[in-house]
């Protein structure tokens, strides 16, 4: 079997497995979703749900987070961890798209790189979720099940493994894709204790079991 097979495969398998590709972060303007994200980087999805709840009730718009003293931003994500430098990414980039976008979240990667805080995992889960085009997030599960999946050798750098996955996945599952891979990576593909005998990819991991 080919990467390539393999690839068609695992997206197969996984739609079966979860059929509701949806992103674990809470959100419903853009902006939320680009603001959960950068909340994301060293913290669990759960957490970030629990404090953006009250975060966006506080500032509940791009004017709010714009105008809103930088330590008032911080006492609302203190849980978050790193919460000094995210929350002068959030005012400044809410300051950035109400400047220069019309208080719109861009929709190429050129633009969204140039927004405080947002990196290439960031732009295109936005790109993916809000704007229905081809993404590859890599996140750490999404790394993790790569080189176990075989797509990549011992590669931890997520530019490569995007470049990776851009080459084996079909643009139109690529957003879907992502988003099966870490819950696969949740329940079952853990970091620690990956329950292989359950596992729905089994038949064509070149990994399982894992352990061997």
């Amino acid at each position: 079997m080919t990467k390539k097979e393999r690839a068609r495969a695992v997206t197969e398998l996984l739609k079966e497995a979860y059929p509701d590709a949806v992103c674990a972060l809470h959100y419903t303007h853009d902006y939320e979703l680009l603001f959960a994200t950068r909340l994301s980087a060293q913290c669990t999805d759960v957490r970030v749900n629990l404090v953006t709840e009250d975060l966006f009730r506080r500032f509940p718009n791009l004017q709010s987070f714009a105008e809103a003293p930088v330590e008032e931003i911080e006492d609302s994500i203190r849980t978050c961890g790193l919460f000094h430098t995210k929350a002068r990414d959030l005012k400044a980039a809410a300051i950035m798209l109400l400047d220069q976008y019309g208080g719109k979240v861009p929709d190429t990667m050129e633009a969204l790189l140039k927004l405080p805080g947002v990196g290439r995992k960031t732009a295109n889960l936005v790109l993916g979720d809000i704007y229905g085009q081809p993404a590859i997030v890599t996140d750490t599960h999404c790394i993790r099940l790569s080189n176990r999946l075989g797509f990549v050798k011992d590669e931890k750098d997520p530019v490569k493994v995007e470049k990776a996955l851009r080459a084996l996945i079909e643009p139109a599952e690529s957003s879907d894709f992502c988003h099966r891979l870490v819950l696969h990576g949740r329940e079952c593909c853990t970091a620690r204790g990956p329950k292989c005998a359950a596992c729905p990819l089994g038949a064509v991991c070149p990994s399982f079991p894992i352990g061997k």
